[in-house]
């Protein structure tokens, strides 16, 4: 049975209705992860539960170490990574309150987090054209579908640096580009996940328009905080859902990503790096 891990984003520490097993902490070649792993029964269902921010939310966008926690995701035997994170809206028609399935992010960080597992001593070059896995976007749509929530199928994720919210210029810029939702941190846990053969989708939860909208002409950490906890309890039912009636088969591509993408030649790869990508790359790399 495939195992399903949750990441949850601002306001999401913890779920009710979890029943907790344990709590463990895992050690990674990348460092430390965001916090404990929570490791527990959601539905009948075993999953595996990290805040991604840490708990009482601790870690800015640019400071999470994003390689450590998909890789303990890894560890512990995750294959399904449910991604639950805050957004602003860029278009009129998704509206604070809704859900955006997303399929595609835009990049608009300064390069300074760590996005690859690859670096010194090996080279893979995965095909990330479709960076969300289509199988797990359609099972969380349909699961919002079935509680009367406002769901959207598809979207484009711009992912800005952060901490700071967007100034004006830079909201009409994006939405002059057709970008759907912005935020600070989907988008390294999608490339991680597909190096990492593990099926990745995000459910991004609209707090607010940006900046850009007349009428909503400021972005208040009020606003988004208030608006986040509402779209916390609705994300939770929406989980419980897809746990409960779907077994999430893997008949996508995802899992095999690295098949053909490692370029480096094995015999040149160091052992050091070969033992510290074993789960990742073992199968592969002899």
């Amino acid at each position: 049975m495939s195992l399903i891990g949750i990441i949850g984003g601002s306001g999401l520490y913890g779920m009710e209705g979890l029943e907790v097993i344990r709590q463990v902490r895992v050690r990674t070649p990348f460092g430390d992860p965001s916090d404990k792993f929570i490791i527990g029964r959601l539905e009948g269902r075993e999953v595996v539960f990290l805040p991604r921010h840490g708990v009482g939310h601790r870690i800015p966008p640019s400071g999470i170490n994003y390689r450590a926690n998909i890789f303990a995701m890894k560890k512990l035997g995750v294959d399904n990574i449910i991604s639950v994170t805050a957004c602003g809206s860029l278009k009129e028609e998704l509206k604070p309150l809704d859900f955006v399935v997303v399929d595609q992010f835009v990049d608009r960080t300064n390069s300074g987090r760590k996005m690859s597992f690859f670096e010194k001593g090996i080279v893979a070059h995965i095909d990330f054209s479709r960076p969300v896995c289509p199988r797990m976007g359609d099972l969380i749509y349909r699961a919002g579908k079935s509680l009367g929530l406002s769901m959207h199928q598809g979207g484009t994720y711009l992912n800005i640096e952060g901490p700071q919210f967007s100034t004006l210029a830079e909201s009409r810029l994006y939405r002059s580009w057709g970008m759907d939702v912005i935020g600070m941190t989907n988008l390294a846990e999608a490339k991680l996940s597909r190096e990492a053969g593990i099926c990745y989708a995000t459910l991004a939860c609209i707090t607010d328009y940006d900046c850009w909208h007349p009428e909503h002409a400021s972005v208040t950490l009020e606003m988004v905080m208030g608006n986040s906890r509402k779209n916390v309890e609705n994300a939770k039912k929406i989980l419980s859902v897809l746990i409960r009636e779907n077994e999430p088969l893997r008949e996508c591509g995802c899992k095999d990503a690295l098949k053909f993408s490692i370029v480096t030649s094995p015999e040149l790869i160091p052992a050091g790096i070969k033992r510290q990508l074993n789960i990742i790359i073992g199968e592969y790399v002899k």
